[in-house]
């Protein structure tokens, strides 16, 4: 009987002939050995992929029934796995145990930890194809993308508003429902965010938990330390050691620099099937699209006028506001865009980029050039592919066809705040408030003049053009 107790007891291990690593029952062993076959048996029905085990294909069957069996027993929030449970938890407690070895910082989990030691080695593992932007996660680059395409899929079922990430979606929604789910226990005020609420909590305790080990300065934030050590090692906050060898140009990474050289290399791989136009970037071929879409993914909230581009949904809201943010250097002139001040600059520089082949005359602005052609042969610069149904005018864009049919409608969408009175067009509006005020906010973008009307600037712009 002792014998037998002792045959039952004896542990049996079965060893992998691959590797050599050694599991405690066949099953194991057979499991561990798809790492090395590849094979993956068993297969979601719903969409195909397979796995390894059946728990593993048990557990994704989940994203497609819907089925959170792990509870939080604080705030009743459930999730498909019990690691998304444990990692939730922490959100209630301020317990961070996996802690980066350089600066301190404490991290709820492994992962969280391994994506931020790439802050430290300057590891960027997710360049952004069409721009060269390097990305620490994969999601970072998934969500920077979304800038080049506009794409905003997180939308506000109370006002409309787009987001980029759930994330914003759900703090943004917290502004309709006043929800501040984390309260500070010392004096109970609350924050939409637990991050603000682990920051607001050291004003209460005067902790800076990260230390400079050269000067023994504190900070509440280790980005804060982060920035703060680059003034010991005399380094700039993002270094750019790589150099284009024709303009000497730096950037922080090669895919940037080789997206870069397609300038000097006249190199326009990304081709539009309509126009034929060529671009540089998958980006500007994108953005160009557009013009044959008509799509305008970007609203002015004040007015409704549409962009085909964020950067010019931005420059038209500083028509609403007197707001100047670019500053000539050499004469003080301020300007709404950066665009406009590098062509006001070749006021000063004498610069005239863009002449003429026909007599060779030269002009600040591109557009400038094709006016002054048109004046050499009888025809117009750009197709009209837009006809009018009732007077047969024809446009460039489907926009300038819908703001001309106003003109047959009798609409005017634009009224006037301060007396009442209504206009067709946005510029017309802009033009009556003149009659209320004493300034100008129709500005040359050649020598920075103001004028009350369209019609007064496109005189005064003769002068320019040589017209």
């Amino acid at each position: 009987m002792g014998d037998h107790m002792t045959g039952y007891n004896m542990e049996k291990h079965y060893e992998c002939d691959v590797c050599g690593k050694v599991l405690q029952c066949p099953s194991e062993l057979e499991i561990h050995r798809r790492v090395h076959t590849g094979e993956r048996p068993f297969d979601c029905s719903a969409c195909g992929k397979s796995f390894k085990t059946a728990q593993v294909l048990k557990i994704h069957q989940r994203v497609h029934t819907g089925e959170k069996p792990y509870g939080c027993t604080t705030c009743g929030e459930s999730f498909a796995r019990l690691s998304g449970l444990q990692r939730h938890r922490l959100v209630h407690s301020n317990e961070r145990p996996f802690t980066c070895s350089d600066c301190g910082k404490g991290f709820k989990s492994p992962p969280d930890l391994k994506v931020h030691r790439r802050l430290h080695t300057g590891e960027w593992p997710y360049a952004c194809s069409d721009c060269g932007k390097g990305f620490i996660t994969s999601y970072s680059l998934l969500e920077h993308q979304r800038s080049h395409t506009g794409e905003r899929p997180y939308t506000c079922a109370q006002c409309g508003k787009g987001f980029t990430r759930s994330t914003n979606l759900l703090e943004h929604q917290r502004t309709h429902s006043g929800e501040r789910p984390y309260t500070c226990s010392a004096c109970g005020k609350g924050f939409t965010r637990s991050t603000n609420l682990l920051e607001h909590q050291l004003t209460h305790t005067g902790e800076r938990p990260y230390t400079c080990a050269q000067c023994g300065k504190g900070f509440t934030r280790s980005t804060r330390l982060l920035s703060h050590q680059r003034v010991h090692a005399g380094d700039r906050p993002f270094s750019r050691p790589i150099r284009c060898s024709d303009c000497g140009k730096r950037f922080k990474r090669a895919q940037e620099l080789i997206i870069h050289r397609r300038v000097h290399k006249s190199e326009k791989p990304h081709g539009c099937s309509t126009c034929g136009k060529s671009f540089a970037r998958l980006y500007g071929l994108r953005v160009h699209r557009r013009i044959h879409t008509g799509e305008k993914p970007y609203g002015c909230p004040i007015c409704g006028k549409s962009f085909t581009q964020s950067s010019g949904l931005q420059q038209h809201q500083r028509v609403h506001s007197s707001e100047r943010p670019f500053t000539c250097t050499d004469c003080g002139k301020v300007f709404k865009s950066s665009t406009d001040l590098k062509v006001h600059r070749r006021l000063h520089t004498g610069e005239r980029p863009y002449t003429c082949s026909d007599c060779g005359k030269g002009f600040t602005q591109s557009n400038s050039l094709l006016e002054h052609q048109c004046t050499h042969a009888d025809v117009r610069p750009f197709p009209r592919p837009f006809g009018c149904s009732d007077c047969g005018k024809s446009f460039r864009k489907a926009q300038q066809l819908k703001t001309h049919r106003r003109v047959h409608t009798g609409e005017k969408p634009y009224g006037c705040s301060t007396c009442g009175e209504s206009f067709a067009w946005l510029t017309g509006l802009q033009r009556h408030r003149q009659v209320h005020s004493s300034e100008g906010p129709f500005i040359c973008s050649d020598c920075g003049k103001g004028f009350k009307s369209p019609p007064d600037l496109k005189v005064h712009r003769r002068l320019h053009t040589g017209e």
